[in-house]
C-alpha cells in the first residue's frame, strides 16, 4: 500500500505555473499512476494545512509507505520532520521540480533527514520514481 500526501498548492497543478510544475493535474496523474501498479493500492491525500499533513503521516503504519510532497513546508517544518521519524512506515520525499536549481531557500530541507530517499526533478514523474525506489528496496507489498 502507497500513501501519497501532498502539501500546499499541489490541488494547482495543470494551473500553478506550468512552465515549473507542468500542465497536468495531479488527478490526472494518479489514474496513470494507478493504472501501472494494478497490484499496488494507491491511496492519495492532499491538504493546504501542515498540520492535517502531520495528522495523516502519523496514521501510517508499517504495511503502508508514504510519498511525501511537502511542498514550501519541506524547507520550514520541523513539525513534519518529527512526525516522520515518530512512525515506522518509509517515506520517500518527493518534488515535481528540481529545487536545487531554483530559488536558494528551496535548497535546505528540514525533512529529507528523516526519510528513505528524496526523488526530485523528475516532474509527475518523480511519484512514479518512488514507486520504483520502494518496490526495488523491498519496501512495497
Amino acid at each position: 500500500r502507497i500513501q501519497i500526501i501532498n502539501g500546499p498548492n499541489i490541488n494547482l497543478l495543470g494551473k500553478r505555473e506550468p512552465s515549473i510544475y507542468g500542465a497536468e493535474s495531479f488527478e490526472s496523474y494518479l489514474e496513470k499512476l494507478r493504472m501501472a501498479y494494478p497490484d499496488l493500492t494507491i491511496d492519495y491525500y492532499q491538504s493546504n494545512i501542515e498540520g492535517k499533513m502531520i495528522d495523516k503521516s502519523t496514521k501510517l503504519d508499517l504495511k503502508t509507505q508514504a510519498h511525501l510532497n511537502a511542498g514550501a513546508y519541506t524547507h520550514t517544518s520541523i513539525a513534519l520532520q518529527d512526525a516522520i521519524r515518530a512512525i515506522s512506515a518509509p517515506v520517500v520525499e518527493v518534488h515535481i521540480s528540481n529545487v536545487h536549481k531554483r530559488e536558494e531557500f528551496r535548497h535546505i530541507s528540514m525533512i529529507s533527514c528523516a526519510c528513505l530517499g528524496v526523488i526530485c526533478g523528475f516532474g509527475l514523474d518523480s511519484y512514479r520514481l518512488a514507486v520504483e525506489a520502494l518496490l526495488r528496496a523491498g519496501k512495497a507489498q
